[in-house]
């Protein structure tokens, strides 16, 4: 169809609608109104179905239509699958505590590694003193010696039951070795005074008899507990124990003693003593052994309370000492399991004294065996041994290790024992 020559205009447009007469008649018709009606109805239908399906989504039901106590783990599982529970994150800001009386702990951190110098771990070395006023000034010159960080050593002593000047030259020496500077200078110093009121001499005669071992070992253990548990503290990973009558050692003991990663790690002990010019390296220290069938012989004839001392001839217990084990010239870090051990140097992973064993649900008064302590040194007798006998006993009930190294040496004083301790035994 051709539109009009000038365009589209409101008179043309209206010359081809129909005439409104007609439109009337059209939508007045009784067709077209129910027509309408029937398309509104509709519309209308389908509007309200649509909001009753939406709004009945809420109320659907998931899974099989029964009990929840009669469905299985799947149909329980298949029937929560569809929804999960909200989580809601409340975020609290950290509590502030005020008090000065709160102190908190955190062990987590303290290890005991064979990086102990990389990981900056914290050394305690403990002595117990009694009437070694002689020794001090060569102890304090090994131990100024020591090539591990001073910055991370503690020191501490326990003085008792001394009869001569040893309180007043530790105070002396320790002023000594700390005023040289921050270099050389130890983390600290701490000394411990305790009377046990112990009563036996101190000869070398009388305190290496055979009838001094059993009150003597306890009397030690005593003194030996009281200084670690005064001066062990949170922060230190292990601990060094040392007699103060070391003649030698090397400066990087604690280093060597470390690298080898043990609970509990003792050296041989032995000792100089010249005969026609002629070092024959005696044997020191009998505390450190094997056990053997022989001694779990005696010990079950023995009452509980009696204390076997090792090297003396009224007890052969046959067991195999650390002593005639190695030598200085061989490889140092070679290792040997240990039953009992000697305390003139050990060093001791922290967390072992910080432990304690398993104790048995029914005990009587006189089996010291089960009793449940901290990893210490008995004062009495634990499986008829006393103080680091006792010591290497009770940690290896609780499993942890106890090794001696046959080829690593530290000297001792010659203590000129008197002759016939050892019976048929040498001494060295």
């Amino acid at each position: 169809m051709l539109l009009p020559k000038g365009g589209v205009t409101w008179k043309s447009a209206r010359a081809r609608l129909p005439p409104w007469r007609a439109v009337l008649v059209l939508v007045t018709r009784t067709r077209f109104l129910i027509s309408l009606a029937i398309t509104g109805l509709v519309v209308l239908l389908w509007r309200g179905i649509s909001s009753s399906a939406s709004k009945m989504q809420n109320f659907y039901c998931y899974g099989p239509p029964k009990a929840p106590m009669d469905m299985s783990l799947n149909e329980i599982s298949e029937w929560t699958a569809h929804a999960q529970t909200p989580v809601l994150f409340n975020y609290h800001e950290p509590f502030e505590v005020n008090s000065s009386s709160i102190n908190t702990v955190d062990l987590n951190p303290i290890k005991s590694t064979s990086q102990a110098v990389q990981n900056k771990e914290r050394i305690l070395i403990l002595t117990p003193l009694r009437d070694a006023s002689f020794h001090l000034n060569r102890y304090f010159d090994l131990i100024y010696k020591l090539s591990y960080p001073h910055e991370l050593i503690d020191l501490a002593f326990l003085v008792g039951d001394s009869k001569d000047d040893t309180l007043a030259v530790l105070t002396s020496e320790l002023q000594r070795i700390q005023d040289q500077g921050d270099k050389v200078a130890f983390r600290s110093a701490t000394i411990i005074q305790k009377d046990f009121g112990t009563d036996f001499e101190m000869t070398v005669e009388d305190r290496h008899s055979f009838a001094a071992q059993g009150p003597r070992r306890k009397a030690i253990g005593r003194a030996r507990n009281y200084l670690l548990y005064s001066a062990l503290k949170p922060d230190h990973s292990w601990v060094y124990w040392r007699d103060v009558d070391i003649v030698d050692s090397p400066d990087t003991i604690l280093e060597d003693f470390i690298a080898h990663d043990r609970d509990i790690l003792v050296p041989n002990i032995w000792f100089h003593r010249y005969r026609d010019g002629v070092d024959i390296e005696g044997r020191f220290d009998y505390n450190s052994w094997i056990e053997s069938d022989k001694a779990r012989r005696l010990r079950a004839t023995l009452d509980p309370d009696t204390v076997l001392a090792e090297g003396y001839k009224e007890y052969d217990t046959g067991r195999k000492y650390l002593v005639g084990m190695g030598d200085w010239r061989n490889n140092k870090d070679e290792e040997v399991e240990l039953d009992g051990i000697g305390g003139v140097n050990i060093v001791v992973k922290a967390d072992v004294h910080r432990s304690g064993i398993y104790a048995a649900s029914t005990l009587s008064l006189r089996d010291h065996s089960n009793i449940s302590l901290g990893i210490n040194f008995p004062a009495y007798a634990f499986e008829n041994q006393a103080e680091t006998e006792g010591f290497a006993k009770m940690a290896k009930r609780a499993g942890y290790q106890v090794i001696g190294l046959p080829n690593y040496v530290v000297w001792h004083i010659d203590t000129d024992e008197k002759p016939g301790n050892l019976g048929d035994r040498k001494a060295y």
